[in-house]
């Protein structure tokens, strides 16, 4: 069956997070947890930002757009995946998991340029504070994100076009919680070397040329770190940039893993991709919150202004 001519009819399986009866109860309730927190947690971040002036700086906007895109990542395959869990029905349509793929690499790409984007806003506040204001102006944030908005709608359209083009000439079941590239290829009846090819380059350059960006951005940060004389000063620096190193390394490093090294051939290949899955879409969104405000005295005082429903103005 041609792919462009699959209607909204055709159905995939999805394998789920589990093949164990006995888990799904455990598993439903560990993830609607996980995604309450997630959402409550990185809405609370960006309710913190929003109504504090003194959070309103480049760092926190950036952080306020990584908490928005987390939401909405998260909220791409959890809720869908609850669903089948509760529902005991695994199926999800041709149409819905296109759909699904598509803002799942678009949220999910923009989580890698947002990433990248604060690492340049670091390396501009540690190694040029006196050029940062005007380097950093709010014209120049928006540009930024907009950009990022941009350019990952534009891959994830690329990606899931060539999904698209493919064809699947029976009810198959996807290796995966959600709908991935990886996992449709591998079901597909048709020839997927382009998709490969350009999921190879492309999702390549998406991923490593951010990643080399926040690595070539924080060799520098700590060069300049070193340098400053203060030991009092050498730890605010490190506190500031610990945060999101752990958020990188905890994030690039399950991508990584999924979309660059070469499949494996062990028995539990598939509850390894899913486990992996589970660590960028599900843990690093949980985690953002907890990394940001636990290691940032400034978001945890707004934080406590906010649930004691005291809010800063530009008076104050």
């Amino acid at each position: 069956m041609a792919g462009g001519n699959q209607s909204s009819v055709f159905e995939f399986l999805l394998w789920g997070l589990s093949e164990q009866p006995e888990q799904q109860h455990r598993l439903f309730l560990l993830f609607l947890w996980m995604y309450l927190v997630t959402v409550a947690g990185n809405l609370l971040i960006i309710l913190a930002i929003g109504t504090d002036t003194r959070l309103h700086t480049p760092m926190y906007f950036f952080l306020a757009s990584l908490s928005c895109a987390d939401i909405l990542f998260t909220s791409t395959t959890v809720p869908k995946a609850l669903v089948n869990i509760q529902t005991q029905n695994r199926s999800i349509s041709y149409v819905e998991c296109l759909t699904q793929l598509y803002f799942f690499l678009t949220f999910g790409d923009m989580d890698i340029f947002l990433l990248a984007t604060m690492a340049y806003d670091r390396y501009v506040a540690i190694c040029h504070p006196l050029h940062y204001a005007m380097v950093m102006s709010r014209r120049c944030c928006i540009i930024l994100v907009t950009a990022c908005w941009t350019l990952t709608s534009l891959v994830a359209m690329t990606h899931t076009f060539l999904i698209f083009r493919l064809s699947f000439c029976s009810k198959k079941i996807i290796p995966d919680f959600f709908c991935d590239l990886g996992p449709l290829m591998k079901v597909s009846c048709s020839d997927t070397q382009v998709n490969e090819l350009v999921l190879l380059f492309l999702g390549g350059a998406v991923i490593l040329i951010p990643f080399g960006l926040i690595l070539v951005s924080y060799i520098r940060i700590v060069s300049a770190i070193l340098r400053v004389p203060s030991a009092q000063g050498r730890y605010k620096a490190f506190s500031t940039c610990g945060s999101h190193l752990a958020v990188v390394a905890l994030f690039f490093g399950t991508v990584i893993r999924a979309y660059l090294c070469p499949p494996s051939s062990s028995p539990n290949s598939v509850e390894e991709d899913t486990a992996a899955a589970v660590m960028y879409t599900v843990v690093t969104p949980l985690l953002n919150p907890f990394i940001y405000s636990l290691r940032n005295r400034d978001m945890k005082g707004a934080l406590g202004r906010l649930l004691r429903g005291k809010v800063s103005s530009c008076g104050q």
